[in-house]
């Protein structure tokens, strides 16, 4: 793709330009709008089919990622998820795709829910497993909130915050020991691996760094999920949670390193 010369100033025009180009590959709103076609610094049908080329590549990675387990039960279900990226419901999302946000990422994670989710197929904890891919997914998308000179309080500061819930985070209830059977779908297998019927608590989170993380949960923990608004301090959500509060430290320490909840700064 060749850009077209747009008069600019060397000092700051060049990074606005390299800027604006890719945000129009990553955002199609932004490539419909005024505020990027007043500039002509490119063919738009080359931009366009670059853009969707892009989309179906980062999207592919993404489902490949997330629903991997989906992809090993395929040969079962005759749906392996990455099909949706070739089908007429994923071509009507492009005029609206912006990569990496939590919209798009639902709603490719809900073509893929529904195109296997479709099948016949005598798995009963399908429909868990695609209700934790989906989660994942979701959880990984969305705007960066973590930097590396971003400080967050432990709960070791006695004058500290209220911790909060941070935002994606997602507790699933589920109705079959999902974590139990999921390492056994990656392995060899002639016949589909069976889950224990157990109701399961699980937390899905993004850790500090990036990293989708997940882990077992209870109803300690559900409660303080539910609680944690940044608004109530350790004593009283310790009181709101029925935990001592020496046990509400040890476990939001769990969850601040997992990335479920944060103590502001108040920077």
């Amino acid at each position: 793709m060749r850009l077209r010369r747009h008069p600019v100033t060397r000092a700051t025009g060049d990074r606005a330009v390299h800027d604006r180009v890719i945000r129009a590959l990553a955002d199609a709103r932004y490539r419909a709008s005024p505020a990027w076609q007043t500039y002509h610094l490119a063919d738009p049908d080359r931009v366009e089919r670059y853009a969707r080329f892009l989309a179906r590549h980062f999207y592919y990675e993404r489902i490949v990622q997330f629903f991997k387990y989906s992809r090993a039960l395929a040969r079962i279900t005759g749906r392996p998820p990455e099909a949706v990226l070739r089908g007429d419901a994923f071509d009507l999302l492009l005029p609206s795709v912006v990569l990496g946000s939590r919209e798009t990422a639902q709603a490719v994670a809900r073509l893929v829910v529904g195109h296997v989710g479709a099948a016949r197929a005598p798995i009963p904890y399908l429909a868990d497993l695609l209700r934790y891919e989906e989660a994942m997914m979701l959880v990984e998308a969305g705007p960066r909130i973590w930097r590396d000179d971003t400080r967050t309080e432990g709960t070791g500061s006695r004058e500290r915050h209220a911790p909060e819930k941070v935002k994606g985070t997602v507790l699933l209830e589920l109705a079959f020991d999902l974590p139990a059977v999921l390492p056994r779908l990656l392995q060899p297998w002639t016949e589909v691996p069976l889950a224990a019927v157990r109701p399961t608590q699980l937390l899905v989170a993004r850790s500090p760094h990036g990293r989708v993380a997940v882990a077992r949960s209870d109803a300690g923990i559900a409660a303080v999920m539910q609680l944690a608004d940044g608004k109530r301090t350790l004593e009283q959500l310790a009181a709101a949670a029925g935990l001592a509060v020496g046990d509400l430290e040890a476990t939001l320490e769990g969850l601040v390193e997992l990335g479920a909840v944060r103590f502001p700064n108040g920077s």
